[in-house]
């Protein structure tokens, strides 16, 4: 009951965890995330967006370099 009073004094609500918790312990827990709408799925490492964004930003040519490919 301490603890409890404790982190509500110290405004940590209940339903949050303790800083420590949220890190994750190892690093195969981390999962890449898109830089500028958080999509965890289609990440592309080099660019650090997913491929939705890299589409659109490849399409209005601000990716130097990268250009719509044409069969």
């Amino acid at each position: 009951m301490a603890t409890t009073a404790k982190r509500v004094k110290d405004g940590v609500g209940l339903h949050q965890k303790p800083e420590d918790v949220k890190k994750p312990k190892f690093s195969t827990r981390k999962h890449n995330r898109c830089r500028m709408c958080g999509r965890p799925r289609g990440y592309l490492r080099k660019f650090g967006i997913c491929r939705l964004c890299f589409r659109g930003l490849a399409l209005r040519g601000e990716i130097p370099g990268v250009s719509k490919s044409s069969w």
